[in-house]
């Protein structure tokens, strides 16, 4: 990592050779992710922020970081779109809400339109 050093801001020097520094996210256990069918998408518009342009708001995903982009890929491809996924929220520009619930039931997903 190239901004490993920056994670450790304000910690104090060790002269012991055997200390392992650990962080927070070292001790975490990953996330599982939850079955397609477990899952429950809520789809909605949001347009705060974003200099009046609408985007669709996929959230309530669980799991990995890793599907959560395969899944954003996947809506992003079928809606000729672009959008990106971070923190269990996709967000896909324009307003896709009825295509995206579409395609999310397709894969056998829970999904409901919001707002």
């Amino acid at each position: 990592m190239s901004n490993d050093w920056k994670n450790r801001l304000g910690v104090v020097y060790s002269t012991n050779p055997d200390f392992k520094y650990v962080t927070a996210d070292d001790l975490a256990e990953p996330i599982e992710t939850l079955a397609p069918e477990r899952q429950k998408l809520v789809v909605s518009i949001d347009r705060r922020n974003r200099g009046g342009k609408q985007v669709t708001l996929v959230s309530g995903f669980v799991g990995r970081e890793g599907d959560l982009a395969a899944l954003a890929k996947t809506l992003k491809t079928r809606c000729g779109v672009g959008g990106s996924a971070k923190d269990g929220e996709i967000l896909i520009q324009g307003d896709f809400r009825d295509r995206i619930v579409d395609i999310l039931t397709s894969l056998g997903f829970r999904a409901k339109r919001g707002n």
